[in-house]
């Protein structure tokens, strides 16, 4: 029987508080040159991972996909996610009174790398579906370890980032549990695809390559489940 709650959210929520707490002490021992060249890393492993992701699109979706990307991000525009974002951090660092001039980059940066992806797709559904939280162990082993490097650059916002994983990854998996049938092979692999271009932005913010509004793509993940579903009709 599937358990109801997001097990493995709440394993990964612990790895990046631990992790972060040990960034957070190791942030005055870092040397600048050493910040930039784990953040050189960082950003190119992250650019593997979005090359990667995205190569899983279903033959036949191409169309699908960038017809997704592009409404999505008028959508998000539209709304205005990005500044949204902004507010809604930097509201919380006054709330809270964190005088960390980097808590709000921190909080939108790691929450984006780490709740969105393939992991995250596939591993909270896998869970809701099976139970089997393999896929998700693995995810929380890695965001400790880059919550360490986060978290010494980009302060404690980098540890706050827990809860729009809860929201995101842990209600994935509920609403995985509920509505199994539909969470066919074409659709997550559509989302790891489209996942895969998000993640890919954020390699190449971290890189210093461009400036990519991925909070205001966001919504692309909803259309693409949408827009497959219709097409696979």
């Amino acid at each position: 029987m599937v358990k109801k709650l997001p097990i493995g959210t709440f394993i990964n929520m612990a790895t990046i508080i631990v992790g972060s707490l040990i960034g957070l002490w190791l942030q005055q021992s870092f040397p600048l040159n050493i910040k930039a060249i784990v953040f050189q890393a960082i950003g190119l492993a992250t650019l593997l991972i979005g090359i990667q992701m995205s190569l899983k699109m279903p033959e036949g979706y191409l169309l699908v996909l960038i017809f997704s990307l592009i409404i999505g991000g008028i959508i998000g525009e539209l709304l205005q996610l990005d500044l949204q974002l902004q507010a809604l951090g930097e509201s919380l660092k006054t709330s809270l009174d964190i005088g960390d001039e980097k808590f709000t980059e921190g909080l939108i940066t790691a929450s984006l790398l780490y709740c969105v992806g393939s992991m995250v797709i596939v591993g909270a559904i896998e869970e809701g579906i099976s139970g089997n939280r393999e896929l998700l162990m693995v995810k929380s082993t890695l965001d400790g370890v880059s919550s360490i490097a986060f978290a010494s650059t980009y302060g404690v916002g980098v540890l706050f980032s827990i809860f729009p994983m809860l929201l995101i990854q842990g209600g994935m998996t509920i609403l995985a549990a509920r509505i199994k049938p539909f969470f066919t092979e074409t659709i997550i692999a559509q989302l790891t695809s489209v996942g895969g271009l998000l993640i890919l932005g954020i390699g190449i913010e971290l890189l210093n390559l461009g400036d990519i509004s991925i909070e205001n793509l966001l919504p692309s993940l909803l259309v693409i489940v949408f827009f497959t579903w219709i097409y696979s009709k």
